[in-house]
């Protein structure tokens, strides 16, 4: 089984393009990520979610805020294995955890004041997303439709809860399971690019898949080429860890 989760501010049908094009042997499920009170909270309920709904063995994948979430399982070995897409494993000292938590408060008192759609606008501007322009409209729109009807409170706590200067520095646990995990990043997304590379530095046993022709979202950009790199990881960490 394998466990799709979701980025910030997207839904289990953000995997849609992507699950249309694995096979069904893999037994697929988008899962909707859980917010608890805090960080840790969050990962207990993911973990009861994963347990309940998917099953005790499933391998998890998650892109973006949900590999970071991901790798929270690893990290507590909830989860045999992890395929990782675009992944931050957590800032390292409490002053860039600081200087984090207070852009994302502004992020946050954003979405309370203005809104869904304003925020969406400013966020989707971010020099991140821009290569996202080459994914088809259909798409796009679809895409922005679902974010836009997400509730802006929820999502304003979602940042606070489990943004980065939320997250814990889990860069030693990735490195100590290095080989129950599975890098995966697009080729323009040139700052997690060079994450992934660092940590593929710092623990050999790591490999990394480099989605072409994708920025940081592939679930969007290049979901054909994501679910081909997904199915041989998954292949690969089921031979090796189960």
């Amino acid at each position: 089984m394998l466990a799709l989760l979701h980025g910030f501010a997207q839904t289990p049908a953000s995997w849609r393009e992507v699950e249309a094009t694995l096979p069904a042997s893999l037994g697929a499920r988008a899962i909707d990520v859980p917010v608890g009170a805090t960080w840790d909270d969050t990962i207990d309920q993911l973990a009861r979610s994963l347990d309940r709904d998917v099953g005790p063995d499933a391998i998890v994948c998650g892109y973006s805020l949900g590999a970071r979430l991901a790798l929270g399982l690893l990290a507590r070995d909830l989860v045999p294995a992890a395929i990782l897409v675009g992944v931050h494993p957590g800032l390292a000292s409490e002053a860039e955890r600081a200087e984090r938590r207070a852009a994302d408060a502004r992020w946050a008192e954003r979405l309370r004041q203005d809104g869904t759609a304003a925020f969406l606008t400013a966020w989707e501007a971010q020099p991140t997303f821009a290569t996202q322009a080459r994914a088809s409209a259909d798409v796009r729109a679809r895409r922005h439709a679902e974010r836009g009807a997400l509730d802006p409170h929820a999502l304003a706590t979602a940042m606070e809860v489990l943004g980065l200067g939320a997250m814990p520095d889990l860069r030693a646990a990735l490195v100590a399971r290095a080989h129950r995990a599975h890098l995966v990043v697009g080729g323009d997304d040139a700052k997690f690019l060079a994450v992934a590379r660092t940590l593929v530095h710092q623990a050999p046993a790591l490999v990394i898949d480099v989605v072409d022709g994708s920025g940081h979202d592939p679930t969007l950009e290049q979901p054909a080429a994501l679910a081909a790199i997904i199915t041989h990881a998954a292949a690969r960490l089921t031979s090796a860890v189960l």
